[in-house]
């Protein structure tokens, strides 16, 4: 890994980074918060202005967030001032909202020399615009799949977060204020950055080499930790395409097949095959959601012998069939649950914020990856 011109510390505080946020509709307001925070509070502990930050849309109006919160932008990409770092902030529905006036802008401050960056699954349109090709990056691992299959040519890890010379990209959630708070420590030092960290109430800065999700996390947090468990499903997580025999798994971490098949069954209430099968088709069902795939392709992606036998086994397990999957069909579980959905109701003034949740839900139930992870 190695940080770009624009990351090395900078000696003169008259010297301002200036950082531009592209909001994408549908962007996640967390990520956008946890990236500017520290940029404000690093001027304030310093007393100098180290970093100024401006948002900027398409054509400079409204845009909204996916919790339905609308932002007025300070800038379009028409009148943008120049920039030494340019983040672009994806959120939910990422392959559906970006145009291509967008994807040519961000092509041109990349040709500029503009350090580019993403947060949350704003990494997803820097490779499609071919910014992120030959390079190293991290994205929301919701968003992984699709980002994986589709740009072969891009580096795409599990990390919080990746600095990969004039590219910075970072998951979603809180992991863009480890990102920035990196960038702090390089251009300013450690001293400033943990400032920050204590005046955000941060026990520590997560480093580059954090992973964003842990396998079994539930059990790491009741304090029952069994790394053996761990390593066979990481594994499992990484060895899709080609499944690995339960044999090798066992030999993998040391214990017989019958202990493997009993750790699942306590710790999972499952099978190690069937939890591996699930694995395989969580992964299918992402592709077919976010991808344009055949489904013969994704039947080979995910470690199906066939495709009439993958066809089978998402029917079983799912509930629909992967071709009705891609259509949005709702699953017959759900139709059955008995569970009736009520339609968007439109209203102005004060009744629409109050209906503002139920919008944001109906929003999130048609876009392409809702459903991908099962509570």
């Amino acid at each position: 890994m190695t940080t770009s011109t624009a990351l090395e510390p900078i000696k003169d505080y008259q010297k301002v980074t200036r950082v531009g946020f592209l909001l994408l509709n549908n962007f996640t307001m967390i990520a956008l918060a946890s990236a500017i925070e520290p940029l404000r509070m690093a001027n304030q502990l310093s007393g100098h202005e180290l970093y100024s930050w401006h948002m900027v849309s398409e054509s400079g109006g409204q845009v909204s967030a996916s919790d339905g919160l609308s932002f007025t932008p300070d800038f379009s990409i028409a009148d943008m001032p120049e920039l030494d770092l340019l983040i672009v902030c994806g959120g939910v529905d990422i392959t559906r909202s970006f145009t291509h006036k967008q994807v040519s802008w961000l092509q041109l401050m990349g040709r500029r020399g503009v350090t580019l960056g993403g947060i949350c699954t704003g990494a997803y349109l820097l490779a499609h615009a071919g910014l992120l090709d030959g390079y190293d990056c991290s994205t929301h691992w919701e968003c992984m799949a699709s980002l994986q299959e589709h740009y072969p040519k891009v580096n795409c890890n599990n990390r919080l977060f990746t600095i990969d010379r004039n590219r910075m990209t970072s998951s979603g959630g809180v992991s863009p204020m480890d990102m920035f708070l990196h960038m702090v420590t390089l251009q300013h030092g450690p001293k400033l950055s943990m400032a920050v960290s204590d005046m955000f109430i941060c026990d520590r800065i997560r480093s580059e080499f954090d992973q964003q999700r842990v396998p079994l996390r539930q059990l790491h947090n009741c304090g029952d930790s069994k790394p053996k468990l761990v390593d066979v499903i990481e594994l499992m997580e990484n060895n899709l395409e080609e499944p690995i025999g339960l044999d090798e798994l066992a030999a993998f971490v040391d214990v017989s097949r019958r202990q493997l098949e009993r750790m699942f069954l306590k710790y999972l209430n499952c099978s190690p095959s069937r939890y591996y099968l699930k694995l395989r088709l969580d992964r299918a069902r992402q592709l077919l959601k976010q991808s344009s795939m055949a489904i013969v392709e994704i039947s080979t992606a995910c470690g199906f012998v066939s495709t009439p036998h993958f066809s089978r086994c998402y029917r079983k397990h799912i509930g629909i069939s992967p071709r009705d999957e891609r259509k949005g069909v709702t699953p017959v579980s759900q139709q059955q649950s008995g569970v009736e959905v009520e339609e968007p109701i439109e209203e102005s003034g004060f009744f629409a914020s109050m209906k503002r949740s139920v919008a944001v839900l109906h929003s999130a139930q048609a876009e392409p990856s809702f459903g991908s992870v099962a509570i």
